[in-house]
């Protein structure tokens, strides 16, 4: 199974959650996280992360604040004002999306 090909259309709603969960993340804590929650099931690369990061504050959905940790300059994302109230939106439509893929493969329906 390649749960990515899911990841793909779903990564900015699940890093605006995970921040709205978390308050505030750096780019390897975010990928960490969404390894352990979904039980290694999805790998999130570094590939695919900073860019939908960087669209994601294009779209004023995301700030960011920089701190010095153990020498290297750390970079934090959390959500805008905008993304507080995005986010919300963002995750009902991806679960109603969800549902109806469940509906899909779960019912059989006769045509006759």
């Amino acid at each position: 199974m390649e749960p990515n090909i899911v990841l793909k259309g779903s990564l900015q709603t699940i890093i605006l959650k995970l921040l709205q969960d978390n308050g505030r993340m750096y780019g390897y804590e975010i990928t960490k996280a969404v390894k352990e929650l979904s039980l290694s099931k999805i790998v999130l690369t570094e590939a695919a992360l900073y860019p939908t990061l960087h669209k994601l504050l294009d779209e004023d959905l995301l700030e960011t604040t920089s701190e010095m940790m153990d020498g290297r300059l750390r970079k934090y994302y959390s959500l805008s004002n905008k993304g507080k109230k995005d986010v919300i939106k963002k995750v009902d439509v991806l679960k109603s999306s969800l549902d109806a893929v469940q509906l899909l493969l779960n019912n059989k329906l006769s045509y006759g």
